[in-house]
């Protein structure tokens, strides 16, 4: 694991094809061109719902819960190779989009590709430090937060049933997320 400032500098050295890590929206919805697309792993993290969302998914007042890669355990997700071409704009775009509170932090992981190719990917860990950090949370807890929160992007319950309906499309399951998903429905 290596600090921000080394993940922009080797990236900012090498700019050779390089690969991007997804393991919640970015999986569906990467909003920047590749080159491929594959499924991988990545060990040492977790997909987690340990983010209090102030902008996308609730506010300040009343923050929802986004997911976050987070320590422990290990992740399927997808990998995107970025043509050197595009890695400018792309690495500006991903800042853009997963920096905005600096909740997480741009990291290179090791991550392993289905067809057994190990890659190194930025990757967007969440900041155990930063006061959005939620922490490990009861799947009651985290869906009563859910249930009422909404932000710019929309309501945070149409978030988590979306990011579930997805992963299982995909045929990743996540059975914590998938029982939150199903106490959101419950009144």
């Amino acid at each position: 694991m290596q600090r921000n400032s080394g993940c922009r500098e080797r990236m900012a050295r090498d700019m050779d094809d390089f690969w991007v890590f997804g393991y919640g929206s970015l999986m569906w919805n990467p909003g920047f061109p590749y080159q491929e697309k594959a499924c991988a792993h990545v060990y040492g993290y977790r997909r987690s719902l340990c983010v209090r969302s102030h902008v996308h998914r609730g506010t300040p007042e009343r923050p929802g819960l986004v997911l976050g890669l987070d320590r422990g355990g290990s992740c399927r997700g997808i990998a995107f190779r970025v043509s050197a071409e595009n890695g400018p704009d792309v690495l500006a775009y991903l800042r853009e989009r997963e920096l905005v509170t600096h909740v997480y932090k741009e990291r290179l992981l090791s991550v392993l590709l289905n067809d057994r190719r190990q890659v190194h990917a930025v990757g967007y860990v969440v900041d155990r430090e930063h006061l959005q950090y939620a922490g490990a949370l009861e799947a009651r807890d985290a869906a009563e937060i859910v249930r009422s929160a909404i932000g710019q992007s929309g309501p945070n319950p149409a978030y988590v049933i979306n990011t579930v309906a997805h992963l299982r499309e995909m045929g990743i399951r996540d059975h914590w997320l998938e029982g939150v998903s199903r106490l959101i429905g419950e009144d």
